[in-house]
Protein backbone atom coordinates (compact mmCIF):
# COMPACT_ATOMS: atom_id res chain seq x y z
CA UNK A 1 0.00 0.00 0.00
CA UNK A 2 2.86 2.19 0.18
CA UNK A 3 4.25 4.73 3.08
CA UNK A 4 3.39 8.50 3.40
CA UNK A 5 5.40 10.83 4.46
CA UNK A 6 3.32 14.26 6.02
CA UNK A 7 5.93 16.85 4.57
CA UNK A 8 4.72 19.95 7.02
CA UNK A 9 4.38 20.90 10.77
CA UNK A 10 3.76 23.75 13.33
CA UNK A 11 6.29 25.06 15.83
CA UNK A 12 5.58 26.62 18.96
CA UNK A 13 6.70 30.09 17.83
CA UNK A 14 5.02 32.69 16.00
CA UNK A 15 5.14 32.57 13.05
CA UNK A 16 3.56 29.05 13.83
CA UNK A 17 4.72 27.30 11.15
CA UNK A 18 7.69 25.65 9.05
CA UNK A 19 11.33 27.72 8.58
CA UNK A 20 10.97 30.53 5.73
CA UNK A 21 12.95 33.15 4.71
CA UNK A 22 10.56 35.58 4.82
CA UNK A 23 11.22 35.38 8.48
CA UNK A 24 14.33 37.34 7.50
CA UNK A 25 17.35 35.05 7.31
CA UNK A 26 18.10 34.42 4.15
CA UNK A 27 19.94 31.01 4.43
CA UNK A 28 17.13 29.23 4.88
CA UNK A 29 15.10 28.19 2.05
CA UNK A 30 11.69 28.18 1.45
CA UNK A 31 10.02 24.69 2.43
CA UNK A 32 8.96 23.91 -1.75
CA UNK A 33 12.90 23.78 -2.15
CA UNK A 34 14.06 22.62 1.31
CA UNK A 35 11.45 19.16 0.23
CA UNK A 36 12.51 18.99 -3.55
CA UNK A 37 16.45 18.90 -1.70
CA UNK A 38 15.18 15.54 0.28
CA UNK A 39 13.06 14.09 -2.04
CA UNK A 40 15.59 11.39 -3.71
CA UNK A 41 16.44 10.61 0.13
CA UNK A 42 12.44 10.15 0.99
CA UNK A 43 12.16 7.59 -1.81
CA UNK A 44 15.19 5.98 -1.31
CA UNK A 45 13.75 5.46 2.68
CA UNK A 46 11.00 3.72 1.31
CA UNK A 47 8.44 6.49 1.23
CA UNK A 48 5.84 6.30 -1.78
CA UNK A 49 4.29 9.49 -1.40
CA UNK A 50 4.35 12.79 -0.05
CA UNK A 51 1.40 14.97 1.65
CA UNK A 52 2.26 18.60 0.66
CA UNK A 53 1.16 22.07 2.89
CA UNK A 54 -1.97 23.40 1.31
CA UNK A 55 -0.27 25.77 -1.84
CA UNK A 56 -2.34 28.57 -1.58
CA UNK A 57 -1.50 32.33 -0.39
CA UNK A 58 -2.99 32.63 3.32
CA UNK A 59 -4.51 35.38 4.43
CA UNK A 60 -1.32 35.74 6.88
CA UNK A 61 0.99 36.37 3.68
CA UNK A 62 4.15 35.42 4.52
CA UNK A 63 3.22 33.94 8.43
CA UNK A 64 0.67 31.39 6.99
CA UNK A 65 1.02 27.90 7.31
CA UNK A 66 -1.82 27.59 4.64
CA UNK A 67 -4.63 26.79 6.76
CA UNK A 68 -6.26 30.71 6.78
CA UNK A 69 -6.96 30.49 2.67
CA UNK A 70 -7.33 33.36 0.79
CA UNK A 71 -7.18 33.22 -3.06
CA UNK A 72 -7.75 29.76 -4.65
CA UNK A 73 -5.60 30.80 -7.87
CA UNK A 74 -2.62 32.63 -6.02
CA UNK A 75 0.03 29.49 -5.63
CA UNK A 76 2.60 32.50 -4.51
CA UNK A 77 2.51 34.16 -8.06
CA UNK A 78 0.32 37.72 -6.90
CA UNK A 79 1.19 40.50 -4.90
CA UNK A 80 -1.11 40.69 -2.17
CA UNK A 81 -1.52 39.96 1.36
CA UNK A 82 2.04 41.80 1.91
CA UNK A 83 4.08 39.32 -0.66
CA UNK A 84 4.06 37.21 -3.75
CA UNK A 85 5.61 34.19 -2.31
CA UNK A 86 3.55 32.06 0.19
CA UNK A 87 5.46 31.23 3.40
CA UNK A 88 6.66 27.98 1.18
CA UNK A 89 7.85 29.98 -1.68
CA UNK A 90 6.58 30.80 -5.36
CA UNK A 91 5.03 28.92 -7.60
CA UNK A 92 7.41 28.35 -9.78
CA UNK A 93 9.38 26.44 -7.36
CA UNK A 94 6.35 24.77 -5.85
CA UNK A 95 5.96 22.70 -9.43
CA UNK A 96 9.64 22.25 -9.81
CA UNK A 97 8.87 20.86 -5.75
CA UNK A 98 6.08 18.42 -6.97
CA UNK A 99 7.94 18.07 -11.00
CA UNK A 100 11.43 16.47 -8.57
CA UNK A 101 8.70 14.32 -6.28
CA UNK A 102 7.45 12.77 -9.46
CA UNK A 103 11.08 12.29 -11.16
CA UNK A 104 11.56 10.10 -8.03
CA UNK A 105 8.49 8.29 -7.91
CA UNK A 106 6.84 9.69 -5.31
CA UNK A 107 2.90 10.48 -5.33
CA UNK A 108 2.15 14.07 -4.62
CA UNK A 109 -0.80 15.04 -2.37
CA UNK A 110 -1.80 18.71 -1.45
CA UNK A 111 -3.61 19.36 1.55
CA UNK A 112 -7.33 20.92 0.63
CA UNK A 113 -8.82 23.60 2.48
CA UNK A 114 -12.59 24.11 1.60
CA UNK A 115 -14.28 24.95 4.65
CA UNK A 116 -13.60 28.26 5.21
CA UNK A 117 -11.59 31.28 4.10
CA UNK A 118 -9.82 34.42 5.54
CA UNK A 119 -8.42 37.91 4.73
CA UNK A 120 -12.11 39.56 3.88
CA UNK A 121 -11.59 42.38 2.59
CA UNK A 122 -15.08 43.69 3.94
CA UNK A 123 -17.34 41.06 6.28
CA UNK A 124 -17.86 38.34 4.03
CA UNK A 125 -16.45 40.04 0.96
CA UNK A 126 -13.20 38.32 -0.70
CA UNK A 127 -11.80 40.15 -3.88
CA UNK A 128 -8.28 39.25 -5.79
CA UNK A 129 -5.83 40.60 -7.95
CA UNK A 130 -5.25 39.17 -11.47
CA UNK A 131 -1.92 38.62 -12.99
CA UNK A 132 -1.63 42.34 -13.75
CA UNK A 133 -1.99 43.32 -10.02
CA UNK A 134 -5.51 44.82 -11.10
CA UNK A 135 -7.63 45.13 -7.95
CA UNK A 136 -10.80 43.30 -7.49
CA UNK A 137 -10.07 41.51 -11.21
CA UNK A 138 -9.08 37.63 -10.19
CA UNK A 139 -11.28 34.73 -10.94
CA UNK A 140 -13.55 33.63 -8.12
CA UNK A 141 -14.85 36.11 -5.69
CA UNK A 142 -16.98 35.56 -2.76
CA UNK A 143 -19.57 37.31 -1.28
CA UNK A 144 -21.89 37.44 2.13
CA UNK A 145 -24.01 35.09 0.53
CA UNK A 146 -21.42 32.19 -0.14
CA UNK A 147 -20.82 32.09 3.53
CA UNK A 148 -22.45 30.93 6.64
CA UNK A 149 -24.39 31.95 8.61
CA UNK A 150 -25.56 34.16 6.26
CA UNK A 151 -27.54 31.36 4.55
CA UNK A 152 -28.72 28.37 6.23
CA UNK A 153 -26.18 25.41 7.11
CA UNK A 154 -25.77 23.07 4.55
CA UNK A 155 -27.08 19.74 5.00
CA UNK A 156 -24.85 16.47 6.24
CA UNK A 157 -22.37 17.98 7.66
CA UNK A 158 -21.36 17.21 10.80
CA UNK A 159 -19.90 20.27 12.49
CA UNK A 160 -21.06 23.53 12.17
CA UNK A 161 -18.83 25.51 14.00
CA UNK A 162 -17.27 28.86 12.25
CA UNK A 163 -14.30 29.01 14.28
CA UNK A 164 -11.62 28.50 11.76
CA UNK A 165 -12.88 31.46 9.62
CA UNK A 166 -15.75 32.55 7.16
CA UNK A 167 -17.43 28.89 6.59
CA UNK A 168 -18.15 28.18 2.70
CA UNK A 169 -21.41 27.51 1.80
CA UNK A 170 -21.40 25.20 -1.20
CA UNK A 171 -24.81 23.72 -0.69
CA UNK A 172 -26.79 26.57 0.34
CA UNK A 173 -24.66 29.40 -1.05
CA UNK A 174 -26.27 31.99 -3.79
CA UNK A 175 -26.43 30.46 -7.38
CA UNK A 176 -23.68 27.69 -6.17
CA UNK A 177 -21.47 30.06 -6.77
CA UNK A 178 -18.95 28.34 -3.73
CA UNK A 179 -20.11 24.63 -4.82
CA UNK A 180 -19.15 25.77 -9.14
CA UNK A 181 -16.16 27.80 -8.27
CA UNK A 182 -14.55 25.59 -5.83
CA UNK A 183 -14.97 22.40 -8.12
CA UNK A 184 -13.06 24.74 -10.70
CA UNK A 185 -10.53 26.04 -8.66
CA UNK A 186 -9.63 21.99 -7.77
CA UNK A 187 -9.46 21.07 -11.30
CA UNK A 188 -6.92 23.69 -11.73
CA UNK A 189 -5.17 22.99 -9.23
CA UNK A 190 -4.73 19.33 -9.82
CA UNK A 191 -3.80 19.94 -13.38
CA UNK A 192 -1.15 22.79 -12.61
CA UNK A 193 0.63 19.78 -9.87
CA UNK A 194 -0.03 17.07 -11.73
CA UNK A 195 -1.48 15.85 -8.35
CA UNK A 196 -1.82 12.21 -7.47
CA UNK A 197 -4.03 12.77 -4.23
CA UNK A 198 -5.22 14.77 -1.70
CA UNK A 199 -5.73 15.50 1.90
CA UNK A 200 -8.77 16.67 3.08
CA UNK A 201 -8.80 19.38 5.80
CA UNK A 202 -11.82 19.34 8.75
CA UNK A 203 -14.08 16.98 6.57
CA UNK A 204 -16.65 17.20 9.29
CA UNK A 205 -17.24 20.73 8.59
CA UNK A 206 -18.05 20.06 4.87
CA UNK A 207 -21.43 18.59 3.56
CA UNK A 208 -20.65 15.47 1.80
CA UNK A 209 -22.95 16.69 -0.46
CA UNK A 210 -19.99 18.73 -1.86
CA UNK A 211 -17.03 16.65 -1.10
CA UNK A 212 -18.32 13.40 -2.76
CA UNK A 213 -19.10 15.45 -6.53
CA UNK A 214 -15.93 17.56 -5.44
CA UNK A 215 -13.89 14.46 -5.52
CA UNK A 216 -15.43 12.55 -8.61
CA UNK A 217 -15.23 16.20 -10.59
CA UNK A 218 -12.50 16.62 -13.58
CA UNK A 219 -8.93 16.02 -12.94
CA UNK A 220 -9.68 14.98 -9.23
CA UNK A 221 -11.62 11.76 -10.32
CA UNK A 222 -10.12 8.61 -9.29
CA UNK A 223 -7.28 10.26 -7.46
CA UNK A 224 -6.35 8.99 -3.80
CA UNK A 225 -8.11 11.31 -1.47
CA UNK A 226 -7.91 11.29 3.19
CA UNK A 227 -9.76 13.14 4.77
CA UNK A 228 -9.42 14.52 8.02
CA UNK A 229 -12.69 13.30 10.18
CA UNK A 230 -11.27 13.83 13.70
CA UNK A 231 -13.63 11.94 15.83
CA UNK A 232 -12.98 8.70 17.61
CA UNK A 233 -16.56 7.57 17.69
CA UNK A 234 -16.53 4.69 15.11
CA UNK A 235 -20.50 5.09 14.72
CA UNK A 236 -19.96 8.60 13.42
CA UNK A 237 -16.98 8.00 11.32
CA UNK A 238 -18.60 4.91 9.08
CA UNK A 239 -21.63 7.23 8.94
CA UNK A 240 -20.05 9.42 7.75
CA UNK A 241 -17.69 6.89 4.97
CA UNK A 242 -21.04 5.71 4.34
CA UNK A 243 -22.68 9.21 2.80
CA UNK A 244 -19.30 10.15 0.97
CA UNK A 245 -19.70 6.00 -1.02
CA UNK A 246 -16.17 5.38 0.81
CA UNK A 247 -14.92 7.55 -1.54
CA UNK A 248 -12.13 8.83 0.68
CA UNK A 249 -9.95 6.89 3.11
CA UNK A 250 -10.14 9.10 7.18
CA UNK A 251 -6.94 9.32 9.16
CA UNK A 252 -7.19 6.75 12.13
CA UNK A 253 -8.22 8.72 15.11
CA UNK A 254 -8.94 6.23 16.94
CA UNK A 255 -5.68 4.84 16.72
CA UNK A 256 -3.56 7.43 17.77
CA UNK A 257 -5.29 7.83 21.13
CA UNK A 258 -4.75 4.16 21.90
CA UNK A 259 -1.11 4.78 20.63
CA UNK A 260 -0.96 7.50 22.85
CA UNK A 261 -2.27 5.72 26.00
CA UNK A 262 0.41 2.88 25.33
CA UNK A 263 3.12 5.44 24.57
CA UNK A 264 2.63 8.18 27.40
CA UNK A 265 1.08 5.26 29.99
CA UNK A 266 2.31 2.20 29.26
CA UNK A 267 1.59 1.20 33.03
CA UNK A 268 -1.87 1.53 32.77
CA UNK A 269 -2.46 0.24 29.50
CA UNK A 270 -3.54 -3.33 28.49
CA UNK A 271 -1.56 -4.09 25.51
CA UNK A 272 -4.38 -6.46 24.71
CA UNK A 273 -6.14 -3.34 23.14
CA UNK A 274 -3.77 -3.31 20.04
CA UNK A 275 -5.75 -6.61 18.54
CA UNK A 276 -7.31 -4.89 15.84
CA UNK A 277 -6.77 -1.53 17.23
CA UNK A 278 -8.45 1.94 15.99
CA UNK A 279 -10.70 2.23 12.58
CA UNK A 280 -8.25 0.25 10.60
CA UNK A 281 -9.24 -2.53 13.17
CA UNK A 282 -12.83 -2.02 11.13
CA UNK A 283 -11.74 -0.80 7.70
CA UNK A 284 -7.84 -1.45 7.07
CA UNK A 285 -8.37 -0.34 3.82
CA UNK A 286 -10.09 2.84 4.49
CA UNK A 287 -7.58 3.71 7.20
CA UNK A 288 -4.68 6.16 6.85
CA UNK A 289 -2.77 5.43 10.69
CA UNK A 290 -0.57 7.89 12.21
CA UNK A 291 1.45 7.87 15.17
CA UNK A 292 1.15 11.58 15.20
CA UNK A 293 0.35 14.81 12.89
CA UNK A 294 0.58 18.24 13.24
CA UNK A 295 -2.41 19.08 15.09
CA UNK A 296 -1.99 15.87 17.84
CA UNK A 297 1.58 17.02 17.94
CA UNK A 298 0.77 21.02 18.07
CA UNK A 299 -2.33 20.53 20.37
CA UNK A 300 -2.46 22.43 23.58
CA UNK A 301 0.22 21.67 26.10
CA UNK A 302 0.71 18.50 24.36
CA UNK A 303 -2.79 16.86 25.44
CA UNK A 304 -3.04 14.99 22.27
CA UNK A 305 0.19 14.11 21.72
CA UNK A 306 2.63 11.34 21.85
CA UNK A 307 5.47 12.68 24.21
CA UNK A 308 7.21 9.59 25.50
CA UNK A 309 8.27 6.06 23.59
CA UNK A 310 6.78 7.42 20.22
CA UNK A 311 9.44 4.57 18.34
CA UNK A 312 6.89 2.09 19.66
CA UNK A 313 4.02 3.43 17.81
CA UNK A 314 6.05 3.65 14.37
CA UNK A 315 6.55 -0.13 15.12
CA UNK A 316 3.22 -0.88 15.37
CA UNK A 317 1.98 1.33 12.30
CA UNK A 318 4.22 0.00 10.11
CA UNK A 319 3.77 -3.51 10.50
CA UNK A 320 -0.16 -3.80 11.12
CA UNK A 321 -3.05 -3.06 8.56
CA UNK A 322 -3.36 0.75 7.25
CA UNK A 323 -2.01 3.03 4.90
CA UNK A 324 0.78 4.36 7.45
CA UNK A 325 1.47 8.14 7.46
CA UNK A 326 5.01 9.02 8.97
CA UNK A 327 5.22 12.73 10.35
CA UNK A 328 8.01 15.21 9.09
CA UNK A 329 8.71 16.47 12.62
CA UNK A 330 9.25 12.83 13.91
CA UNK A 331 11.17 11.83 11.19
CA UNK A 332 13.15 14.73 9.93
CA UNK A 333 16.77 15.48 11.82
CA UNK A 334 16.30 19.02 10.49
CA UNK A 335 17.01 21.34 13.64
CA UNK A 336 13.90 21.12 15.89
CA UNK A 337 12.56 17.66 15.07
CA UNK A 338 12.55 14.72 16.69
CA UNK A 339 15.24 12.78 14.52
CA UNK A 340 13.74 9.71 14.12
CA UNK A 341 14.93 8.77 11.08
CA UNK A 342 17.45 5.96 12.00
CA UNK A 343 14.64 3.96 13.72
CA UNK A 344 11.94 4.48 11.31
CA UNK A 345 13.70 3.64 8.00
CA UNK A 346 13.97 0.15 9.10
CA UNK A 347 10.56 0.43 9.73
CA UNK A 348 9.47 1.31 6.44
CA UNK A 349 11.47 -1.21 4.91
CA UNK A 350 9.92 -3.74 6.84
CA UNK A 351 5.89 -2.07 5.94
CA UNK A 352 7.04 -2.55 1.82
CA UNK A 353 8.83 -6.27 1.98
CA UNK A 354 6.90 -7.79 4.50
CA UNK A 355 4.54 -6.69 6.16
CA UNK A 356 1.43 -8.00 3.41
CA UNK A 357 -1.83 -9.76 3.74
CA UNK A 358 -4.28 -10.26 6.67
CA UNK A 359 -3.62 -9.98 10.73
CA UNK A 360 -4.07 -12.93 13.25
CA UNK A 361 -3.20 -11.85 17.03
CA UNK A 362 -0.39 -14.45 18.66
CA UNK A 363 -0.28 -13.19 21.71
CA UNK A 364 -1.74 -10.67 24.34
CA UNK A 365 -1.42 -10.17 27.76
CA UNK A 366 -0.92 -6.97 30.20
CA UNK A 367 2.57 -6.68 28.56
CA UNK A 368 3.10 -8.00 25.39
CA UNK A 369 1.42 -8.43 22.15
CA UNK A 370 2.03 -9.90 18.91
CA UNK A 371 0.63 -10.27 15.63
CA UNK A 372 1.53 -12.19 12.61
CA UNK A 373 0.82 -10.89 8.93
CA UNK A 374 -0.62 -13.71 6.97
CA UNK A 375 0.11 -12.40 3.39
CA UNK A 376 3.58 -13.51 1.91
CA UNK A 377 6.27 -13.81 3.29
CA UNK A 378 4.86 -13.19 6.49
CA UNK A 379 5.59 -11.54 8.97
CA UNK A 380 5.88 -11.94 13.17
CA UNK A 381 5.63 -8.73 14.98
CA UNK A 382 5.85 -8.25 18.91
CA UNK A 383 5.85 -5.21 21.38
CA UNK A 384 6.55 -5.15 25.44
CA UNK A 385 5.65 -2.37 27.24
CA UNK A 386 8.19 -2.74 29.86
CA UNK A 387 10.67 -0.53 30.14
CA UNK A 388 12.47 -2.34 32.70
CA UNK A 389 12.09 -6.34 31.51
CA UNK A 390 12.60 -8.10 28.52
CA UNK A 391 10.08 -10.46 27.98
CA UNK A 392 10.28 -14.30 26.23
CA UNK A 393 7.00 -15.62 24.50
CA UNK A 394 6.05 -18.78 22.35
CA UNK A 395 3.85 -18.50 20.14
CA UNK A 396 2.09 -20.28 16.74
CA UNK A 397 3.08 -18.99 13.33
CA UNK A 398 2.15 -19.92 10.23
CA UNK A 399 5.93 -20.25 8.81
CA UNK A 400 6.36 -23.82 9.48
CA UNK A 401 8.23 -26.40 10.71
CA UNK A 402 11.81 -25.83 11.73
CA UNK A 403 12.06 -22.64 9.82
CA UNK A 404 14.40 -19.99 9.78
CA UNK A 405 13.80 -16.83 10.80
CA UNK A 406 15.31 -13.71 11.16
CA UNK A 407 14.92 -10.55 13.13
CA UNK A 408 14.51 -7.24 10.86
CA UNK A 409 14.76 -4.38 13.04
CA UNK A 410 18.55 -5.38 14.42
CA UNK A 411 16.93 -5.69 17.93
CA UNK A 412 16.90 -9.74 18.19
CA UNK A 413 18.50 -12.53 17.30
CA UNK A 414 17.73 -15.36 14.37
CA UNK A 415 15.69 -18.12 15.66
CA UNK A 416 14.42 -21.72 14.38
CA UNK A 417 10.87 -22.43 14.48
CA UNK A 418 10.21 -25.66 16.58
CA UNK A 419 8.62 -29.08 14.62
CA UNK A 420 5.22 -27.51 15.65
CA UNK A 421 6.12 -24.41 13.91
CA UNK A 422 6.35 -22.01 16.70
CA UNK A 423 8.10 -19.41 17.17
CA UNK A 424 10.39 -18.30 20.76
CA UNK A 425 11.19 -15.04 20.91
CA UNK A 426 12.23 -12.65 23.12
CA UNK A 427 11.79 -8.95 23.09
CA UNK A 428 13.74 -6.36 24.51
CA UNK A 429 12.66 -3.84 26.84
CA UNK A 430 11.25 -0.92 26.27
CA UNK A 431 13.76 1.50 26.21
CA UNK A 432 12.68 5.06 24.79
CA UNK A 433 10.31 2.88 22.80
CA UNK A 434 12.35 0.16 21.48
CA UNK A 435 10.04 -2.57 23.03
CA UNK A 436 9.61 -4.89 19.83
CA UNK A 437 10.40 -7.40 17.63
CA UNK A 438 10.09 -8.48 13.79
CA UNK A 439 10.46 -12.12 12.53
CA UNK A 440 10.25 -13.00 8.84
CA UNK A 441 12.41 -15.85 6.58
CA UNK A 442 15.87 -14.53 6.02
CA UNK A 443 15.95 -12.24 2.92
CA UNK A 444 18.40 -9.52 1.37
CA UNK A 445 17.53 -6.49 2.33
CA UNK A 446 17.64 -5.09 -1.41
CA UNK A 447 17.46 -1.04 -1.38
CA UNK A 448 14.32 0.86 -2.79
CA UNK A 449 14.27 1.31 -6.30
CA UNK A 450 13.70 4.78 -7.46
CA UNK A 451 11.53 4.98 -10.73
CA UNK A 452 11.59 8.03 -12.91
CA UNK A 453 8.44 9.52 -14.03
CA UNK A 454 7.77 11.88 -16.05
CA UNK A 455 5.21 14.98 -15.34
CA UNK A 456 2.28 16.74 -16.95
CA UNK A 457 1.78 20.11 -15.71
CA UNK A 458 -0.88 23.02 -16.79
CA UNK A 459 -0.25 26.40 -17.15
CA UNK A 460 -3.61 28.20 -18.25
CA UNK A 461 -3.62 32.16 -19.48
CA UNK A 462 -6.72 34.24 -18.69
CA UNK A 463 -7.63 37.57 -17.83
CA UNK A 464 -8.21 37.15 -14.15
CA UNK A 465 -5.89 34.64 -13.52
CA UNK A 466 -2.45 34.71 -12.16
CA UNK A 467 -0.82 33.71 -15.58
CA UNK A 468 -2.28 36.45 -18.18
CA UNK A 469 -3.21 36.04 -21.75
CA UNK A 470 -1.96 35.87 -25.17
CA UNK A 471 -1.47 39.89 -26.12
CA UNK A 472 -0.40 41.77 -28.86
CA UNK A 473 2.52 44.02 -26.43
CA UNK A 474 5.00 41.32 -27.05
CA UNK A 475 6.27 37.96 -25.51
CA UNK A 476 5.29 37.28 -22.15
CA UNK A 477 6.20 34.45 -19.80
CA UNK A 478 3.55 31.47 -19.08
CA UNK A 479 6.44 29.28 -17.17
CA UNK A 480 9.39 28.17 -16.22
CA UNK A 481 9.65 24.41 -15.92
CA UNK A 482 12.85 22.43 -14.41
CA UNK A 483 14.08 19.94 -16.76
CA UNK A 484 16.45 17.27 -16.31
CA UNK A 485 19.10 16.95 -18.28
CA UNK A 486 18.39 15.67 -22.16
CA UNK A 487 15.34 15.10 -21.02
CA UNK A 488 12.22 15.73 -23.96
CA UNK A 489 10.04 19.29 -23.14
CA UNK A 490 6.70 18.72 -24.40
CA UNK A 491 4.30 21.85 -24.72
CA UNK A 492 0.95 21.46 -26.33
CA UNK A 493 -1.11 24.66 -26.54
CA UNK A 494 -4.65 25.14 -26.40
CA UNK A 495 -6.48 28.31 -27.21
CA UNK A 496 -9.55 30.60 -27.89
CA UNK A 497 -9.66 31.24 -31.66
CA UNK A 498 -13.24 33.03 -31.50
CA UNK A 499 -13.53 35.74 -33.72
CA UNK A 500 -9.71 34.94 -35.13
CA UNK A 501 -9.22 36.71 -38.84
CA UNK A 502 -6.70 34.68 -41.45
CA UNK A 503 -4.09 37.00 -39.95
CA UNK A 504 -4.68 36.34 -36.35
CA UNK A 505 -2.03 33.99 -34.64
CA UNK A 506 0.04 33.30 -31.35
CA UNK A 507 3.84 32.23 -31.36
CA UNK A 508 4.91 29.84 -28.54
CA UNK A 509 8.61 29.71 -28.10
CA UNK A 510 10.60 27.82 -26.14
CA UNK A 511 13.73 28.76 -24.63
CA UNK A 512 16.86 27.17 -22.97
CA UNK A 513 18.28 28.14 -19.63
CA UNK A 514 20.60 30.92 -20.83
CA UNK A 515 17.19 32.20 -22.62
CA UNK A 516 18.36 30.97 -26.27
CA UNK A 517 15.29 30.32 -28.60
CA UNK A 518 14.90 26.61 -28.56
CA UNK A 519 12.28 25.50 -30.50
CA UNK A 520 9.31 27.93 -31.66
CA UNK A 521 5.56 27.44 -32.99
CA UNK A 522 3.40 29.43 -34.96
CA UNK A 523 -0.63 28.70 -34.12
CA UNK A 524 -3.46 29.98 -36.44
CA UNK A 525 -6.80 29.80 -36.06
CA UNK A 526 -6.77 26.29 -38.58
CA UNK A 527 -3.81 24.82 -36.48
CA UNK A 528 -4.87 21.73 -34.46
CA UNK A 529 -5.84 22.04 -30.51
CA UNK A 530 -2.69 20.48 -28.51
CA UNK A 531 -0.17 21.22 -30.99
CA UNK A 532 2.87 21.06 -29.42
CA UNK A 533 6.14 22.84 -29.65
CA UNK A 534 8.77 20.07 -28.47
CA UNK A 535 12.71 19.81 -28.24
CA UNK A 536 15.00 17.91 -25.78
CA UNK A 537 16.96 20.03 -23.12
CA UNK A 538 20.40 20.21 -22.50
CA UNK A 539 21.71 21.33 -18.84
CA UNK A 540 19.42 21.00 -16.35
CA UNK A 541 18.01 23.56 -15.22
CA UNK A 542 14.60 26.39 -16.08
CA UNK A 543 13.71 26.23 -19.59
CA UNK A 544 10.82 29.13 -20.17
CA UNK A 545 7.86 29.27 -22.20
CA UNK A 546 6.72 32.37 -23.46
CA UNK A 547 3.77 33.49 -26.19
CA UNK A 548 2.87 36.40 -27.82
CA UNK A 549 0.11 37.08 -30.16
CA UNK A 550 -0.52 38.78 -33.52
CA UNK A 551 -3.40 40.55 -35.15
CA UNK A 552 -5.81 39.60 -32.65
CA UNK A 553 -9.55 40.87 -33.26
CA UNK A 554 -11.44 43.28 -31.09
CA UNK A 555 -14.12 40.68 -30.04
CA UNK A 556 -10.81 38.80 -28.83
CA UNK A 557 -8.01 40.84 -28.57
CA UNK A 558 -6.55 38.72 -25.80
CA UNK A 559 -7.14 35.34 -26.21
CA UNK A 560 -6.78 32.96 -23.00
CA UNK A 561 -5.21 29.69 -23.70
CA UNK A 562 -3.75 26.63 -21.66
CA UNK A 563 -0.41 25.13 -22.47
CA UNK A 564 0.23 21.33 -20.76
CA UNK A 565 3.92 21.05 -20.37
CA UNK A 566 5.09 17.48 -19.95
CA UNK A 567 8.94 16.78 -18.86
CA UNK A 568 11.12 15.35 -16.57
CA UNK A 569 12.78 16.88 -14.18
CA UNK A 570 16.06 16.39 -12.42
CA UNK A 571 16.09 14.14 -8.81
CA UNK A 572 17.90 16.08 -6.86
CA UNK A 573 18.43 20.06 -6.64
Amino acid sequence: MGVLLQALYFRNQNPNAVPSPLDGNASVPFWWDHLAAQANAFRKAGFTAVWLPPPYKGASGGLSSGYDPFDDYDLGSKNQRRTVPTRHGTRELLQRCAAVMRANGLDIYVDIVNHHRDGDTRPFVFQYVNSAGEADKGRFPKNPKDFHPNVPNDPNTFDNSDSFGRRLAPITGEGHHVFNGLLDAGDWLTKALDLQGFRIDDAKGISTDFLLPFLNHGAMAGRFAVSEFFDTDFGKIQAWQNLMQHRSSVFDFPLHFTLRQMCNSPDSFFMGNLDHAGFAGVDPLGSVTFAENADTDHSPFGSEAIIANKAQAYAYILTSEGYPCVFYKDYSTDAGCFGLKAVIDPLIWIHEHLAQGGTQQRWKDNGVFAFERLGDPRLLTALNKDARNERTITVATTFGPHADLEEFTGQGQAIRTDGAGNATITIPRNQNGRGYVCYSRPRAKTPFIVQEIETTQEFAGADDLDIGPATMDGFSTVCRVWVSNGKRIHGALFFDAAHWTPTTSIRLELLDPNGQTLKSGSYQASTPQGTAVQANGGKTGFYTFQIRAFQTPPANARPSFHLKVSYTASQTI
